[in-house]
């Protein structure tokens, strides 16, 4: 049996965080499709997007121009379940109850730190310490620990979260660019050296290689308008 024909819509690269993740998943497990890519910034974005997602809102799967699939969270689960061989969640009962639990602290908490430190994956503008306020700083250190928690009950035999990357991850790539981008040393939050490591990890592959390309591609020609 043939495996679905898939297309991702997404929003810009340098800045939507939410269309990250269901594309830096599909990319890792090997699961093909096809991107749509809307312009956030153009006048016309709203109905750019109904025209292929209910919702208004980007990311968006499409399914053999069938059914779509919205909100990153939901494209996620379906993919686990339509391609249970590649294992995109944690195998084990335990683990895997505990990375639904964080993915979905992160799919609805953490807004300071989102509104304070919106993702802008291409460019590096550090923010003084002092400058964090409480909120965020509340964000910043439950984040740390909830990556050292995890790091240490299931992370053995791997450098992600659950060892093996799992969807848990794809989660909290957009979080640790912010800390890139704003140059958040999370010493100073709580962190012991795992989060760091963590942070290094998850920029350092491939995928990500590719997506920070493109959205430096984004800003550049941005400038030059």
């Amino acid at each position: 049996m043939s495996e679905p024909r898939y297309r991702l819509v997404i929003g810009n690269k340098n800045t939507s965080s939410w269309s990250l993740r269901p594309w830096l998943l599909m990319r890792r497990f090997l699961i093909p499709f096809e991107e749509i890519a809307i312009d956030l910034r153009a006048p016309d974005v709203k109905e750019a997007i109904l025209a292929h997602s209910p919702s208004g809102l980007v990311p968006a799967l499409i399914v053999d121009d069938e059914m779509v699939v919205w909100d990153s969270l939901a494209i996620a689960e379906y993919l686990a379940e339509h391609h249970a061989d590649r294992t995109l969640w944690p195998a084990g009962a335990h683990a895997r109850a505990i990375a639904r639990s964080v993915s979905a602290e992160m799919h609805s908490g953490f807004a300071a730190l989102r509104r304070e430190m919106p993702m802008d994956f291409a460019r590096i503008k550090p923010v003084e310490r002092a400058a964090i306020g409480d909120a965020v700083e509340a964000d910043i250190r439950r984040i740390v620990t909830l990556w050292r928690y995890c790091r240490q009950e299931f992370g053995i035999g791997g450098p992600f979260l659950f060892g093996d990357y799992t969807i848990a991850d794809t989660m909290y790539v957009p979080v640790a660019s912010r800390f890139r981008t704003y140059g958040v040393d999370l010493a100073a939050f709580g962190d012991d050296g795992t989060a760091a490591a963590y942070v290094e990890t998850v920029l350092s592959m491939p995928e990500i290689a590719d997506w920070r390309m493109a959205a430096e591609a984004e800003v550049a020609g941005q400038t030059a308008e």
